[in-house]
């Protein structure tokens, strides 16, 4: 069963892109290790305070792996809400059929 995690993570609009580059390390770091499908941050195109998180992971230990040895981002940015799910998926297919 493959996990995702997503959702947005919100902070002040004028320290959004310092957000997305102090947590560069661990998006690289996420892509590089095994059992991760995707990891990605990105500011959104229409709350400026916003930044979109999605992780795809082949398992939950392959997520657990990769948490327990992940580069701790040198965040000075204060996180002032956030709206992250796990998600566990059974099951995949064409988004249109």
């Amino acid at each position: 069963m493959s996990v995702i995690v997503a959702g947005a993570v919100h902070v002040a609009a004028e320290d959004r892109d310092r957000f997305i580059e102090e947590n560069r390390t661990v998006v690289e770091a996420g892509r590089r290790h095994p059992g991760c499908r995707d990891l990605s941050l990105s500011p959104d195109p229409v709350d400026p305070g916003r930044v979109n998180l999605f992780e795809h992971w082949e398992s939950q230990a392959a997520l657990d792996a990769f948490r327990a040895v992940a580069p701790r981002p040198s965040v000075s940015v204060g996180i002032v809400g956030d709206q992250v799910l796990k998600h566990e998926v059974a099951r995949t297919g064409p988004p249109f059929g």
